[in-house]
């Protein structure tokens, strides 16, 4: 449960921001479905990160390959820290 600021702001309850990996500056989104809102965690597309880094200095692309290295990096990266902050949050 959550009240409404006269600025028409809301916290989310730590329980849910624990539950779902949030942590600030994430994003959210309201989905109404059959006359019911629900909040959910704002999954970033690919397209939404399209043109964000501009060209690359050396002017060169690169090859798809080194795109999904790097993607699958991340993806462990953040699976690391998402598992470190359920264990800090069952302790």
């Amino acid at each position: 449960m959550a009240t409404i600021t006269a600025k028409g702001q809301i916290t989310l309850p730590k329980e849910v921001r624990v539950r779902h990996g949030l942590k600030p500056g994430d994003s959210v989104e309201f989905v109404e479905e059959d006359g019911r809102t629900y909040v959910q965690p704002r999954k970033i597309r690919a397209i939404d990160l399209a043109g964000i880094l501009g060209r690359p200095p050396s002017g060169e692309s690169l090859a798809i390959e080194d795109f999904d290295d790097a993607i699958m990096d991340a993806v462990a990266e953040d699976w690391d820290e998402f598992e470190r902050r359920n264990r800090e949050s069952e302790t």
